[in-house]
């Protein structure tokens, strides 16, 4: 396992989010990946992929197979 220092990474809301709410996620371009975290814990966990794994985790959250309901 790698560990990244996140700490100073500029992250950016979801343009899905809403004004205001802190249920969000953001996202953060890295040198060669992209970091995703939960607005509410910002100092918690982050998932990093690479650009493959990146559309992939994206294709599979628009088709909604992530969803847990």
């Amino acid at each position: 396992m790698v560990e990244l220092d996140l700490s100073g990474v500029a992250w950016r809301k979801s343009s899905r989010s809403q004004n205001g709410s802190a249920n969000c996620v953001e996202v953060a371009n890295l040198s060669g990946v992209t970091g995703v975290r939960d607005s509410k814990n910002p100092s918690g966990p982050a998932l990093v992929f690479a650009p493959a794994a990146f559309t992939a985790f994206i294709g599979a959250v628009k088709t909604g197979r992530l969803d847990l309901s």
